[in-house]
This record gives C-alpha cells, sequence and structure tokens, in this order.
C-alpha cells in the first residue's frame, strides 16, 4: 500500500532504484537582473548602515553568482538565500516593528528579465525583488534536480535529493502566492515571473515532478496497481492544472511550456488507465479491463503526439525528450502484452462485453497530496538592523550624484544569464520503470 509520508519510502531497506530522468524535464531559463549598488542616502555618517548597504551588495551578487550553476551543493545556496534575504527583509518591514513597512520599501529600483517573456520588469518595490529572487531560486532548486537525475549512477541519496529539492522549489512558490503577489504595490506584468497564474503554473509542475518519482518508485516496488492508478491520476491532473493557468496567456514563447505539461498529462492519464486495468483484470473484470488497456493505448498515442508537436516549438528553455526515455518507450510494449493477454482469455473463458466507456479512474485519499511543498520562512531580520541603523538611512530618494553614461548602463542592462549546461546523455535501463539499480 502506498504510504502517505514519502520519507517511508527512502527508509524502506527495499527501495533502493531511481528513475535516471534523462530528457524527462522541461527546464526554462534563469532571470537576468541588472546590477544592484543598493545607493541609499543617508542622514549622516553612519557605519552600521553603510555596512548594511554593502553587505547587501555581496550577498546579492554571491546568490545570482551561485544560482548559475545547478552543481552548487544545496547548503551553498540555502545559505547564501538566507543571508540576502535577513538583510533584504530591512528593506520591505521596518526593522524593531515589522506590523509597518519599511520606508525604504521604494527607496532602489529593481530590473529583472522574466523566464520566457520577452523585455525587462522594472520596479521601485523592495517585494518585487524578493519576489523575483525568491523565483530565480526555485529555478536553481529544479534545475538541480535535473543535474542530480542524470547521473551516471543515482544513489538512494540522490533520489531523496532530487525529491526534496522539487519540494523546496515549490515551498518557494508556494511562498510567493501566499505572502508576496498580495503585497505588491504595483501590478506584475502579465506573462512575467510575479504574474499569479505563472507562478501556478510553476508550482503545480514542482509538484507533478516530485510526484513522477514517486510513482517510478512505486512501480518497481510493485504497490497496488488501483493506488498507483490513483497516483498517475492525480499527477496527469496537476499537468493539466498547470497548462489549464497558461490558458489565458497567448504568447508564443509559452506554447513549448504549455506542450510540455500537455504530454505530461496525457501520459500519467496514460499509465493510470494501464495499472487500472491491472487491477481489474485482477478482479477477473476482462471486459473492463480491455476497455481501460484501450483507453491507456489511445492516451499514449496521444501523448507521442504531443511529443512531437512539443518539439517543433521554438522557444527558451532546455528540450525535453521524453519519447526516448525508456519510462515512456517500456510502457506500450507492456500495454500491448497485457491487452492482448486479456482479448484472448476473453474470448476463450469470460465472453465478458467491452463497455463503450472506460471505468471512471479514481483519486485515491491515501495518494491525494502525498507531495506537499516544503514550507519555506523568511529568515528573521539581520542583527545589522539596529534601530540606530535604520534611522540613519534617507528613503525619500536614492544617491543624486553625477554618474557616467557607462554607470549608468550598468544599472539598467539586464543581460541574459550565461548558465553552466547540465549534462545529460542517454541510458538504457533495465529494471520495470527504467530506472537503475543503485
Amino acid at each position: 500500500m502506498l504510504n502517505s509520508s514519502f520519507n517511508f519510502y527512502f527508509s524502506s531497506l527495499t527501495f533502493q532504484t531511481f528513475c535516471k530522468m534523462s530528457y524527462w524535464f522541461h527546464r526554462n531559463p534563469l532571470k537576468g537582473t541588472a546590477v544592484q549598488k543598493f545607493e541609499i542616502d543617508l542622514f549622516a555618517h553612519a557605519p552600521e548602515a553603510i555596512k548594511i548597504l554593502g553587505d547587501l551588495r555581496q550577498s546579492r551578487a554571491r546568490l545570482l553568482e551561485l544560482l548559475v550553476d545547478p552543481n552548487h551543493t544545496t547548503d551553498q545556496v540555502n545559505s547564501a538565500l538566507k543571508l540576502y534575504m535577513a538583510l533584504a527583509r530591512g528593506l520591505i518591514l521596518q526593522p524593531g516593528d515589522e506590523a509597518a513597512a519599511s520606508k525604504l520599501c521604494k527607496s532602489l529600483t529593481y530590473r529583472w528579465s522574466n523566464s520566457l517573456l520577452d523585455g525587462v520588469s522594472v520596479s521601485k518595490d523592495a517585494v518585487f525583488e524578493i519576489g523575483s529572487m525568491l523565483m530565480n531560486t526555485a529555478f536553481w532548486f529544479m534545475k538541480h534536480a535535473v543535474a542530480i537525475a542524470v547521473r551516471e549512477k543515482v544513489e538512494m541519496e540522490d533520489a531523496k535529493e532530487v525529491h526534496s529539492c522539487l519540494r523546496k522549489a515549490a515551498g518557494l512558490l508556494q511562498f510567493i502566492q501566499d505572502n508576496l503577489l498580495a503585497q505588491l504595490t504595483e501590478k506584475a506584468v502579465e506573462g512575467g515571473d510575479l504574474d499569479g497564474k505563472v507562478v501556478s503554473a510553476y508550482l503545480y509542475q514542482c509538484t507533478a515532478e516530485a510526484q513522477e518519482v514517486t510513482i517510478a518508485r512505486a512501480i518497481d516496488l510493485r504497490h497496488n496497481p488501483i493506488l498507483i492508478s490513483a497516483l498517475a491520476n492525480e499527477t496527469s491532473q496537476m499537468f493539466t492544472n498547470a497548462a489549464n493557468c497558461l490558458n489565458p496567456l497567448n504568447f508564443e514563447s509559452f506554447k513549448r511550456w504549455k506542450s510540455y505539461f500537455l504530454l505530461k498529462a496525457k501520459f500519467y492519464k496514460a499509465y493510470s488507465f494501464n495499472f487500472q486495468g491491472e487491477a481489474l483484470l485482477s478482479q477477473d473484470k476482462c471486459g473492463d479491463a480491455i476497455r481501460s488497456l484501450r483507453e491507456s493505448k489511445s492516451m499514449y498515442a496521444k501523448a507521442r503526439e504531443l511529443a512531437v508537436e512539443y518539439a517543433k516549438f521554438k522557444g527558451k528553455g532546455t528540450q525535453a525528450k521524453p519519447e526516448r526515455h525508456s519510462f515512456f518507450t517500456r510502457l506500450l510494449p507492456i500495454l500491448d502484452r497485457t491487452l492482448e493477454k486479456c482479448e484472448r482469455e476473453n474470448g476463450f473463458i469470460y465472453h465478458q462485453k467491452v463497455p463503450f466507456d472506460p471505468v471512471e479512474l479514481e483519486i485515491n485519499e491515501k495518494t491525494h497530496g502525498l507531495v506537499t511543498p516544503d514550507q519555506y520562512e523568511m529568515p528573521t531580520v539581520s542583527p545589522l538592523w539596529t534601530t540606530m541603523a535604520y534611522a540613519a538611512f534617507d528613503g525619500s530618494n536614492l544617491k543624486k550624484e553625477n554618474k557616467s553614461k557607462a554607470e549608468r548602463k550598468e544599472e539598467e542592462e539586464v543581460k541574459p544569464v550565461k548558465e553552466v549546461p547540465i549534462q545529460d546523455s542517454e541510458t538504457k535501463h533495465a529494471s520495470e520503470s527504467g530506472c537503475i539499480i543503485s
């Protein structure tokens, strides 16, 4: 039986396999941002306030430096994120009285690109800065999960980290959705990364992909077919929900991402009907089993068509090739063998009528919500934000300095991020779900 806690799987001695998800995930590019020097007027020379500005510059630059490489450790990124967020918290909430907004919330201009939408979003809202940085960090966790999953040999601890990274990414996105979007003082650009529809699409994606890991494990451990069917159906619905979030965003650059969601939705619907058919056959409901397996083949064919369509779309982000992965290709021969067996036995033994409509799929209570986001909480404000340091800042405007054209360009220019590529390779797998035995 599928346990309601994913940690159960990892503590099980029999749980020793993990899918090598080569070409399995689609990833959009990181967000770019302009250099932020944190130049804010001071009422008087205050060493504590000057140190805050210097630490903000350094911690922001350090975090951005880490995010370009998905091979860094989660500890490195978590530490850098915590340091920057503890400092940036003083820009949105008044230190010592966090029920009040900081006078510095609109003292700086922030410039960020979006993962898919062309152009640059500009805002004087520090909430916009924090939301954009958390989005970028969520993207890093998604990419780090892929970097681990495509290793030549994936151990059990690696599998746990892949699942954990996807949950952490989901937790960051959930925090943005629940706490930051409503606080934005300027309406987010439609289709931008802080558009609620885009945040929701990413959130569904992370949660669904974490459940993909669970499904592969459940298959290898030969759990109850009806429970696997229910989990696959739920995962299919999550991918469908992600695609639905993008429906109002009629941008060419979103078509490939949406197509990825649709093909994954059909693929897991095929898996759901396949395992439903297996369960029905075990109950001697051969006619119903045949209908479920035929529906599975239909969903699988649609998933292959969508994979071809996905490959035709040009756009930003990595190119997933799920139809090449053994987790995808192994389903069809299993389907064919099981369906052939059902039809043969129905002709010789059962003589049951094959219904016009398939048996309705289940979303079992034991699998519902199996994967939940790893809750994120902003760190407490940095101790550097003393009452005296905060009082030294003049939040009315930016420093008025005669800057050169080159300096102004540096502050306004948002360059595309040069990401360290994830090394991928095609690998054949021997286990039932297409996983490597560790």
